[in-house]
């Protein structure tokens, strides 16, 4: 009976993490931010996450903090830069404590082809228009379509 609550309640946790990173995804593509409360609800609810799918503390967690603090630093690196809005690096950081190391490495490679390819649209676009002017990439869509695609996994599993 514990086990079928915890199955029902990754799923809702799963559902409210695909509707956070659409709602991400919509606001940066109409504001070019991304609200700090949305990231910060999908950075707390990751702990309830691992507990509804039976990751303990040690090592569990554990790894699901590094990996999400590397990611992040990595990131915050970009930000630096100026290659990236902060927005954008703290949801891949609070995305990264939901997802398994593997399950991370390809949700940024997923995240890097579609954020390549909306880049590429948006410079055509821009081309096109002949507007001159920087483009601002909302790569929060990008983020929010990976993240989508790694957590279908579970949810689609469920059923086999």
């Amino acid at each position: 009976m514990v086990r079928l609550m915890g199955d029902h309640l990754s799923l809702v946790l799963l559902g409210v993490l695909g509707l956070f990173l659409l709602s991400a995804g919509i606001e940066d593509v109409r504001t070019r931010e991304i609200a700090n409360w949305k990231t910060a609800a999908i950075a707390l609810l990751a702990p309830a996450w691992w507990w509804s799918i039976g990751i303990g503390l040690w090592p569990g967690a554990a790894i699901q903090l590094g990996v999400a603090a590397v990611v992040f630093a990595m990131f915050v690196g970009a930000f630096a830069l100026g290659m990236m809005g902060g927005g954008d690096v703290k949801l891949i950081g609070a995305l990264a404590l939901w997802l398994p190391p593997l399950a991370t490495v390809s949700m940024l490679i997923v995240m890097s082809l579609v954020g390549g390819a909306l880049t590429l649209v948006m410079l055509i676009e821009a081309r096109m228009r002949r507007t001159g002017r920087a483009i601002e990439v909302p790569y929060g869509v990008a983020i929010a379509i990976a993240g989508l695609l790694a957590i279908r996994e579970p949810i689609i599993n469920q059923f086999g």
